[in-house]
């Protein structure tokens, strides 16, 4: 398995997806965006490295887990790493979100294979920058309205996009 380079990691939270989460949050992010909630997430070179089976040992670790959350920065800049990471979570039957910066069709289009296979390891993805004008503290697991929750998997499945209320 491969390193991955980290912000950080939460081991239990209710306000990164539905049900009770582990959140690992990505070090680096190209998108700089205004009001970020993790600014210091933003420089590739911060934050520290951490082995992936040391992560799914603590993820292990509790048994009462119904899904791991990428956060960030982008864990897309780390696709390969991320996809390797969420492969062996869904292992365990866990489900895997993500938040990202990125839109699901810039994603989709891009033939990177890394990303492409990160893609396929997802099932839930928020997609969009956050975006300090559209900002709602009443949103469910996004921050912004512009951001949508995409079901990945019937997505893929259906060539549409599929929202999740």
């Amino acid at each position: 398995m491969s390193k991955l380079r980290l912000a950080g990691t939460i081991g239990e939270s209710i306000v990164d997806g539905p049900g009770l989460r582990f959140v690992i949050f990505a070090q680096g992010c190209p998108h700089h965006c205004a009001g970020c909630q993790n600014p210091q997430t933003f420089d590739p070179n911060g934050g520290y490295e951490e082995d992936s089976e040391k992560i799914l040992k603590e993820i292990k670790s509790n048994p009462l887990l119904q899904g791991v959350t990428f956060s960030g920065g982008e864990p897309f800049m780390q696709a390969r790493g991320f996809a390797e990471l969420a492969e062996k979570i869904h292992d365990m039957n866990l489900n895997v979100m993500v938040y990202t910066g990125y839109l699901f069709e810039d994603l989709l289009a891009t033939d990177k294979r890394d990303v492409r296979n990160f893609l396929q390891n997802i099932d839930i993805l928020v997609d969009g920058p956050f975006v300090k004008e559209k900002k709602n503290l009443l949103l469910k697991f996004k921050g912004s309205e512009n951001q949508r929750i995409i079901d990945v998997k019937s997505s893929l499945e259906k060539n549409k996009i599929i929202v999740v209320e």
